[in-house]
């Protein structure tokens, strides 16, 4: 018993060091992005994204609730009246992406558009 207990503390020992290392070279935390929707427009209304680092965007409702959705990165936030909600991602796809309010709030939803450049 006492050999065995030997055994984990030099384990333990010899693998501090590396959990160390693995997080001292593990990924930096991720970029937040904040974005402000009121009608009928997301402020700002174009960000550059790199491809493969995690991203927090962080939607604020200026006034009635909105919600912006990326079909094809499958990414969708929506924030109540007044509210701000986010979503972690990592962009997986260079190019650029188009989103929409998800979240119907008037007359010119239709025209709110959130563009999201991924580059490498």
């Amino acid at each position: 018993m006492l050999r065995k207990l030997h055994f984990l503390v030099l384990a333990a020992a010899l693998l501090a060091p590396v959990g160390s290392i693995l997080q001292a070279h593990g990924q930096a935390a991720p970029r937040r992005i904040e974005v402000t929707a009121k009608r009928f427009d997301f402020t700002p209304g174009e960000i550059t994204l790199k491809k493969g680092e995690p991203v927090v965007l962080v939607l604020k409702s200026a006034d009635v609730a909105h919600g912006v959705r990326f079909r094809e990165l499958n990414v969708t936030v929506n924030a109540g009246k007044g509210q701000t909600s986010e979503v972690t991602f990592t962009p997986d796809k260079v190019g650029t992406f188009v989103g929409h309010c998800s979240v119907f709030c008037g007359s010119g939803h239709g025209s709110m558009a959130l563009t999201l450049h991924v580059v490498e």
